[in-house]
């Protein structure tokens, strides 16, 4: 799995067909930027440290997010995204173009405008770092502090290859974690495949009980879980629908 995400992801690719705020693409980018604004937009979740795993080559799950934590740490497995993301945080030529979500984010939210949360971005995003959530230690040989939120997207489960495997990295996920912290968890129900250009990459299927009945072994209490069902998906995925939920570390 590990090596498929290092040789055959094509993250300009990847942005370029799932992340252009236009057509089916802007239904999930609306639904998860507006949970996400819902979310943090209450200064209710708020602290030094924010951890993002499986950032892949984006940034605009951390847009509403950003105005309430010190410090972010973004982490993906595969080079090639975290380059992605560091062009973007350099504003370099030829970085994708993320105006559009942020455009959006504050205009849900009516508070700040694109050009600061920008800045605030760029300043607050300290780390860009290797990830593998199959590891105990997602950041090995790295010792990260705990975050008083996580924020997770798309990740776990393109990632492990079974339901067992994504037990084991939610665990690991939630041990990073400050008791009392806060998990947000953006991904898919009822997939197992998904596409990039020509490239097919597995995903382990999910459904809300397994998910939820998880997080509960895990000592967390989810506070709210969403859905957005998803039809005709073009053959890019089988997904029936996306999912949002927000979980407390007890």
């Amino acid at each position: 799995m590990e090596d498929l995400y290092e040789t055959k992801f094509d993250p300009e690719t990847y942005l370029n067909e799932f992340y252009l705020m236009t057509g089916k693409n802007r239904r999930f980018a609306s639904f998860m930027l507006c949970q996400l604004s819902q979310t943090f937009s209450s200064g209710k979740y708020k602290g030094k440290r924010l951890i993002e795993i499986g950032t892949g080559p984006t940034i605009h799950t951390l847009i509403s997010a950003s105005a309430h934590f010190e410090e972010i740490v973004v982490s993906d497995y595969a080079e090639v995204n975290r380059r992605e993301v560091e062009k973007w945080l350099r504003d370099e030529e030829g970085c994708f173009n993320w105006n559009r979500h942020i455009q959006f984010a504050c205009d849900v939210e009516g508070r700040r405008t694109p050009a600061v949360v920008k800045e605030t971005l760029r300043q607050k995003i300290k780390h860009v770092l290797k990830c593998d959530v199959n590891l105990e230690n997602p950041f090995q040989p790295l010792t990260v502090e705990p975050a008083d939120c996580i924020i997770s997207s798309l990740c776990l489960e393109a990632a492990c290859k079974d339901r067992e495997a994504y037990r084991r990295s939610l665990e690991a996920v939630v041990g990073l974690l400050q008791p009392g912290g806060v998990l947000v968890m953006i991904g898919d129900l009822s997939e197992t495949f998904y596409t990039v250009g020509d490239q097919r990459f597995p995903v382990v299927s999910l459904s809300q009980e397994f998910i939820e009945d998880t997080l509960c072994e895990l000592g967390m209490s989810v506070q709210h879980f969403n859905r957005q069902k998803l039809t005709n998906t073009e053959d890019r995925s089988d997904i029936e629908a996306n999912f949002y939920l927000v979980a407390h570390k007890e």
